[in-house]
């Protein structure tokens, strides 16, 4: 259900539309290293706005690392722009997509007129301040709340962002396989009808470098399993989305129901979570486990948080990490066996 202002019976998109009313240059923000779903409902929004006369740019934060997301932008020919090459007081309305104040994932600042939180997420605190707040963590995708905006507001989508929304929902619930809704399907539905499949194709085949498979090498080797757990340190990485790729990863093992992936990147911690359990719930999880470290979101078969970490302490916060994990999913402490055997 809709975490909205809406008191009426009349569309949610008309009280988003209605939050903008008066803004000259709007800020549409996804999570830093944003994927798919932040990436393609940001694009679908700014079409949005600008055909009701609201100048809108897509910024991100961090870094667009996973091959199939930059395949995403470069393929649909789309144009997100770093945040750090933007100067945010020109910009007078910001909106967050598939993110959240306080998560920690966004680059938002205190004193930023954020106007609009459009999430799929379950809420995390109180926003108060926040003119229109549409958080439904029933929902698969927030790509399907932006596709319902578009739908009763009588707009149509260009296709390149028809593809994007269609291949964020597709990847957010693996194919509606994963905490897909009905109103998942039906978007689903909706949006292949006009997708450029060959596009969809090109993306998920997307090309990697060499040492995108050194990753994978290093996830194997030094993944351990400690009864239904099995958690890997990747060391050092290019880019956190290496973290919550190889937490998917590993959960196809068999012998488990949670996997969990480790990495850090400049000088945070990055933390992915999964479970098989349709009864567990990954973002309460993964908060607790990391409580006072860091920060941290998510749902209940996935999850990702965040804990700052310097040269000095990252051995010792990453020890810290991986026992406060092992000890929240009931897991077996010490060393635990080996994934790959000789």
């Amino acid at each position: 259900m809709a975490e909205t202002g809406n008191q009426t019976d009349r569309p949610p998109v008309a009280d988003f539309l209605e939050a903008f009313s008066g803004a000259e240059r709007a800020l549409l923000l996804p999570h830093d290293n944003p994927d798919p779903d932040g990436l393609a409902g940001a694009f679908a929004l700014r079409h949005l706005l600008t055909a009701h006369g609201v100048d809108a740019c897509v910024a991100f934060g961090g870094m667009i690392g996973r091959a199939e997301n930059r395949a995403m932008v470069r393929t649909l020919g789309l144009d997100p722009t770093p945040l750090s090459t933007l100067d945010v007081n020109e910009f007078d309305a910001v909106a967050l997509i598939d993110a959240q104040p306080g998560t920690g994932n966004n680059p938002v600042m205190a004193d930023a007129a954020i106007r609009a939180v459009i999430d799929h997420h379950p809420l995390v605190g109180p926003l108060d301040n926040v003119r229109f707040v549409d958080v439904r963590p029933a929902y698969g995708a927030t790509a399907t709340i932006v596709t319902e905006y578009a739908r009763d507001a009588g707009v149509e989508l260009p296709g390149d962002i028809a593809t994007a929304l269609f291949y964020a929902i597709r990847s957010e619930t693996q194919d509606l396989g994963r905490e897909a809704s009905p109103a998942d399907r039906e978007a689903y539905v909706e949006l292949l009808m006009r997708a450029d499949m060959g596009a969809v194709a090109r993306i998920q085949r997307a090309r990697v470098p060499r040492e995108y498979f050194g990753t994978y090498l290093t996830a194997i080797r030094e993944a351990r399993v400690h009864g239904n757990v099995v958690l890997t340190d990747l060391g050092v990485v290019s880019s956190a989305d290496q973290v919550a790729e190889i937490a998917d990863f590993l959960l196809r093992l068999r012998e488990v129901t949670w996997s969990a992936c480790i990495g850090r990147s400049r000088h945070t911690l990055a933390v992915s979570l999964r479970t098989t359990d349709p009864f567990a719930h990954a973002g309460y999880a993964i908060r607790r486990a990391i409580k006072g470290l860091g920060t941290a979101g998510g749902h209940g078969t996935m999850a990702g948080g965040q804990v700052p970490v310097s040269d000095d302490n990252a051995e010792e916060i990453t020890a810290e990490v991986r026992r406060r994990l092992l000890a929240e999913l009931g897991a077996e402490a010490g060393e635990g066996d080996a994934l790959a055997r000789p």
